[in-house]
């Protein structure tokens, strides 16, 4: 059998013609030259390069399609009958109102949060309540890398970034509902620190914490960006980033005016760390005020994963998180988003095994978190089980997006008085029909109930996962969440055993 998908994608609304499909190549087994055109071939034909990139972006999110042979699916979770680890053996105790959640991380500045959930990088589609909404529930946000290509109102003076509105109303989003759990963080990439974001995020808007990366699980280089003329070209340049071809060139720009000039593009700078530069660059940061560093890596090579975790450890970094293939939200290559990286919880097996040499060694670690294609309680608390007392918290991406998106739509048409037919049995308002709104007011008091529905909807999201968690944790008579691990999980099939045995990987090749 295939495992990848085939010539027919979200990506780019591309579809085979015919149901009859060659299964390694994805294409339909019967061609014909009277086909329209609508798979993805055709689609190459006619636009080129930039089919690399799903077309359909925008105000969507995008994520992998390939149904990969092993996932957390694989895995059933245990269950118990007796005893009560992590409260009393009484019935007033061992409820799942007593099961404790919450999370502290933090090498030097502890940061605590009400659940063992982070929301990873974004700043697209509905940010603004995404990053609300987290604070409500009291878990840790990042401000996604790039921020300042979004921001219409970026001042740069000598190469810098003088002014950036963009990034203060972000923080604000947060700050404005913090209330003790979670922190907001500016990620950074070699084009932000070149620019002098996270110099000016944390002296002019305040910003204390800042995630360096490295990677994502959907996106393992840096994006390519189609531009549509040299004016535009020149901008982008003037932002600090890298323009193919160059088109400050005079040659390129009379090729430009000659009509014969070939396409723009744009290209983020890879990271190029190293030990001494990595060590040197958090210490400025430090230096700068960053209270937090945190870093942001994905299924990469298992010796490269060692020498960043390692690097994080000497580095006295806070946070790291790791994301599998499996996920997506952003501007990745299509194939990309399928085809590479480790799959989420072989990722994870690694990362474990990893770590529990380095605590063998006498490292200090630093807080642990996996991410991509989480997003229901069962998947969170198998994530976490899988972690063995390593991993500290589970990214939910686009799935608090869609929380923030949808909740925002839906609350406007409540309030137009246009209510959904499926939500019409719980009321006409949206104080009657958001139903975990009583849980913010006990929280922030009735000003609650003017709070934005996307946020109310991420918080409500995240209320879900917190309470499905606390069944699972006490099925398994453990009311502490940092009690969970692989004792928790049944295997169903042979890779999942494999994994579970390190008998799954290859022998490593360093």
């Amino acid at each position: 059998m295939t495992y990848s998908p085939k010539l027919s994608s979200g990506f780019t609304f591309a579809k085979n013609r015919s149901p009859f499909i060659s299964p390694q190549s994805g294409m339909c087994s019967f061609c014909t030259q009277d086909c329209a055109g609508t798979c993805e071939i055709a689609q190459a034909a006619v636009l080129g390069a930039r089919t690399v990139y799903p077309t359909t972006t925008g105000t969507n999110q995008i994520a992998s399609e390939k149904d990969y042979p092993i996932d957390f699916s694989h895995f059933n979770i245990n269950g118990r009958v007796f005893g009560a680890r992590g409260a009393g053996e009484t019935h007033e105790e061992a409820t799942i109102f007593n099961v404790n959640l919450t999370q502290t991380y933090g090498r030097i500045n502890p940061v605590k949060m009400t659940m063992p959930v982070i929301l990873p990088a974004l700043i697209k589609l509905n940010w603004q309540d995404y990053f609300s909404g987290a604070a409500m529930a009291g878990v840790t946000c990042v401000i996604g890398e790039d921020a300042r290509n979004n921001d219409p109102d970026l001042k740069i003076a000598n190469g810098k970034v003088s002014e950036f509105p963009l990034l203060e109303n972000a923080l604000d989003c947060f700050n404005r509902y913090d209330r003790g759990y979670g922190q907001i963080v500016l990620q950074s990439n070699a084009n932000d620190d070149l620019m002098g974001v996270p110099k000016i995020a944390m002296e002019k808007y305040g910003a204390k914490a800042i995630e360096i990366k490295f990677g994502q699980g959907a996106k393992g280089t840096q994006p390519v960006v189609r531009v549509a003329d040299l004016d535009t070209a020149l901008a982008k340049q003037a932002q600090g980033n890298i323009v193919h071809p160059d088109p400050s060139d005079p040659e390129v720009q009379k090729a430009w005016k000659d009509g014969v000039c070939p396409n723009f593009y744009t290209y983020a700078r890879l990271p190029m760390w190293n030990e001494t530069a990595m060590i040197d660059h958090i210490d400025m940061l430090r230096d700068m005020g960053a209270e937090n560093i945190y870093f942001k890596m994905a299924g990469y090579d298992r010796v490269d994963i060692e020498r960043v975790l390692r690097l994080a450890c000497m580095a006295r970094v806070d946070m790291v998180t790791f994301d599998g293939a499996g996920g997506g939200s952003g501007y990745s290559p299509s194939k990309m988003m399928n085809e590479w990286s480790l799959p989420t919880v072989c990722m994870e097996d690694a990362v474990v095994r990893i770590c529990s040499r380095l605590k063998a060694e006498g490292l200090s670690l630093p807080a642990m978190v996996m991410t991509g294609g989480f997003a229901s309680e069962d998947q969170v608390f198998k994530g976490l089980a899988y972690g063995d007392g390593y991993v500290n918290a589970i990214g939910l991406c686009r799935a608090s997006m869609a929380a923030a998106m949808t909740a925002k739509t839906i609350g406007e048409q409540i309030r137009e008085g246009n209510v959904p037919e499926r939500f019409k049995a719980y009321g006409t308002t949206v104080e009657e029909i958001f139903c975990d709104l009583p849980d913010l007011r006990a929280l922030y008091g009735t000003r609650a109930n003017d709070f934005p529905t996307g946020a109310i909807g991420v918080f409500s999201y995240l209320n879900k996962i917190a309470f499905g968690l606390k069944h699972f944790a006490a099925l398994n008579r453990k009311f502490n969440i940092g009690l969970a691990d692989k004792r928790d999980l049944i295997p169903l099939t042979s890779d999942a055993r494999d994994l579970m045995m390190d008998k799954w990987f290859l022998p490593r090749q360093d």
